[in-house]
């Protein structure tokens, strides 16, 4: 096991990250900005470097900031936590000419799935289904045209390298296609620094399902089974679930034994999580893959008993996935995870400011992660979420009534939170009873206006 890892992130996940090495009798290192000073991560991390002011790019991504950190600390490994560095490929690669381990994937598995197109085509490659689309990148509107044509109306055109529903149009009719093919061009390319896009059919209702999967360094590659991510809103997620109501053990086996397969194909190490697109028919299309740690990752964990972060740790010192899963996978009752942010319930703008109180809601099968407190402050440079809620019940319905007590019970004052949307949407009779797909949120605001 490592003697020292720095944790390469900052507010939950950076907690999350240090409890885990605590466990494991492994010393931290906390990097902050200047505007996270006063932050939980840094309070609790054995040693803290400051690597930089305010804004994520003069900090938190600044990569020769923090491999000086790791040098100054004198660190065996970095961990990055989900979003910030931890899909980076190249930063990665710093990691390994650094003699420093990067707790994840090799860089070259994640620029593979890093560039959608290339991914789909070994998930393909794999026999991992996919939806039908091109080829490969689009080369222009005539042949973003023809392949409208052979895959059929409607079609999503997609960044190459994008993420975050940016770089993305719906196209219903060819007459609609030059201008949407250019403005997904030109969004991609502001995002990403590349405007590729290929094309995927468009599916009119479906749910968002994803795999976790665990891959230790020996070629053993576990599926843990899956989570419902359908309640979204401009593609971010806002609730998550294990089990998903639409798999079936068998379903849960098959998609398993494939998704196995074709990870063990490209050589692939620690935690990931396969996305896919299920239709109205039930039938699992591959979109991409995280090859990081998710923000969803507790409701797995709460299901299967299985610390997701302590596996990365073991994963990437070496051990075998059989020492650390030692017992036949079984899914054990629901979960359901809410993610708290920061931010206007109704008009989702930005609410940066100081918590003057902060009550955490506990009790049997209740789990806050979070690294804000009473007094503390939410920074306006940095993602929304503060908090993210999780109950576990022996069903579905035990867990959805033990969220609506949670929420409940979840005080945040000083700055708005998305706590009474949530609870508008466990109180939603579709919601309840799983009639949702990805449009839900849509028809949800819309029922809202008319009561």
């Amino acid at each position: 096991m490592f003697r020292k890892v720095l944790i390469a992130n900052r507010g939950e996940i950076a907690l999350r990250i240090i409890s885990a090495c605590k466990e494991l009798g492994v010393r931290t290192v906390a990097v902050y900005s200047e505007a996270d000073r006063n932050s939980l991560h840094v309070r609790f991390a054995d040693e803290a470097i400051c690597i930089g002011p305010p804004r994520s790019a003069e900090s938190y991504l600044n990569v020769p900031a923090v491999i000086s950190a790791a040098e100054i600390a004198d660190v065996d490994a970095i961990h990055p936590g989900y979003g910030l560095l931890s899909e980076n490929a190249n930063f990665a690669e710093v990691c390994r000419a650094s003699n420093i381990k990067f707790i994840g994937p090799p860089p070259e598995a994640t620029r593979l799935m890093g560039e959608k197109e290339k991914a789909r085509q070994a998930m393909k490659k794999a026999k991992v289904p996919i939806l039908p689309g091109s080829d490969g990148v689009i080369g222009s509107e005539g042949e973003a045209i023809e392949w409208a044509r052979t895959v059929g109306f409607p079609v999503i055109l997609k960044a190459k390298a994008g993420g975050g529903g940016r770089g993305m149009r719906v196209v219903r009719s060819e007459a609609e296609l030059p201008n949407l093919y250019q403005q997904a061009s030109s969004e991609a390319a502001n995002a990403f620094g590349n405007g590729e896009l290929y094309m995927e059919k468009f599916i009119e209702r479906p749910r968002h399902i994803e795999f976790q999967v665990l891959a230790d360094e020996h070629g053993n590659v576990m599926s843990l089974g899956e989570r419902e991510c359908s309640i979204q809103r401009r593609h971010q997620k806002l609730i998550e679930e294990a089990p998903s109501l639409q798999v079936t053990p068998k379903m849960r086996d098959e998609i398993g034994r494939t998704i196995r397969k074709s990870l063990e194909n490209i050589g692939y190490q620690n935690a990931g999580t396969i996305e896919f697109l299920m239709d109205e028919d039930g039938k699992l299309y591959f979109i991409e893959m995280n090859t990081r740690i998710q923000v969803e990752h507790p409701v797995t964990e709460m299901v299967t008993g299985i610390d997701l972060v302590k596996a990365q740790l073991r994963i990437a010192s070496g051990e075998r996935l059989s020492s650390i899963l030692t017992e036949p996978l079984t899914i054990r009752g629901h979960a359901i995870e809410c993610r708290i942010n920061a931010e206007h319930p109704e008009k989702f703008t930005p609410s940066a400011g100081r918590i003057t109180a902060y009550n955490l809601p506990g009790g049997n099968g209740v789990r806050v992660d979070t690294a804000q407190y009473a007094e503390g402050v939410v920074p306006p440079y940095y993602d929304s979420l503060i908090a993210k809620l999780i109950c576990h019940g022996k069903d579905r319905e035990e867990a959805m009534n033990r969220m609506q007590r949670a929420l409940d019970m979840f005080v945040v004052q000083g700055i708005h939170t998305t706590i009474p949307l949530h609870q508008k949407i466990f109180a939603d009779e579709d919601f309840r009873a799983g009639k949702f797909d990805t449009k839900f949120m849509e028809h949800f605001f819309e029922r809202q206006k008319q009561s």
